[in-house]
């Protein structure tokens, strides 16, 4: 009787261990941190979501490294990057282009990656940003913070523009926009509107503050992908 005591005993206790495990599309996942993480990238930072601060990840446990023109990414926890100098206002597109060079190389399956819009009080407990991120299966979701997470388009939705890889390991490319222009919010990829708002959808009491702000880039957990052209126009 006290060997099957303890034996229960020992397994409360690792019923109530806390997980470092995140959820994503119901698939449980640990993030793992990169070897030689951190941002390497002048004038650069970044804030890792709350749950991957809490398991014990810091933004040294993900990697935004300058390779020519182009940022190369590895993650890591989830992590959004920006430069503080990046801002627009008014009517604007930011776009960029991703390349997963071996989709699912970390994951044992597909995270999004994507553009931040929108940025206000980054860096802090109060930050609100929007974005648009593909994953390499064709889908995509607009999802925000502000400041608790608010979903656009659920937990995702899947458009023929999106590109999907042709396997595990290979590579695959997405063209991302996001654009303010006339009351309305959209997101394209692959140059096909795949989601649009009025900006009374998005700038709301516990979404964003306005759309004007900071733009930056998008990370899920154990992500790795190429960012090139990053730029912003007025509309």
């Amino acid at each position: 009787m006290r060997y099957l005591t303890a034996f229960a005993l020992i397994m409360v206790t690792v019923l109530l261990v806390p997980s470092v495990n995140f959820s994503q599309g119901g698939q449980n996942e640990t993030s793992r941190g990169v070897a030689g993480g951190g941002i390497s990238v002048a004038g650069w930072t970044g804030k890792i979501d709350a749950k991957e601060a809490e398991a014990g990840m810091t933004l040294n446990s993900a990697k935004l490294a300058k390779e020519g023109d182009a940022l190369h990414v590895i993650t890591g926890p989830a992590v959004t990057y920006w430069n503080p100098a990046n801002k627009a206002s008014g009517d604007y597109t930011v776009k960029a282009t991703f390349k997963e060079p071996k989709y699912m190389n970390l994951n044992n399956h597909p995270h999004p990656y994507g553009l931040v819009i929108a940025g206000n009080d980054l860096g802090t407990d109060q930050q609100s940003y929007l974005y648009c991120a593909a994953y390499g299966n064709g889908k995509f979701i607009v999802r925000g913070f502000g400041p608790a997470a608010f979903q656009m388009n659920g937990r995702g939705a899947e458009d023929p523009a999106v590109n999907k890889a042709a396997g595990v390991g290979e590579p695959v490319t997405q063209e991302i926009a996001m654009s303010v222009k006339g009351g309305k919010v959209e997101c394209a990829i692959n140059n096909k509107v795949v989601a649009g708002y009025d900006k009374a959808e998005v700038v709301a009491t516990g979404k964003l503050k306005s759309t004007d702000g900071v733009y930056g880039i998008r990370f899920a957990h154990n992500t790795e992908a190429i960012v090139t052209g990053l730029t912003m126009t007025k509309n």
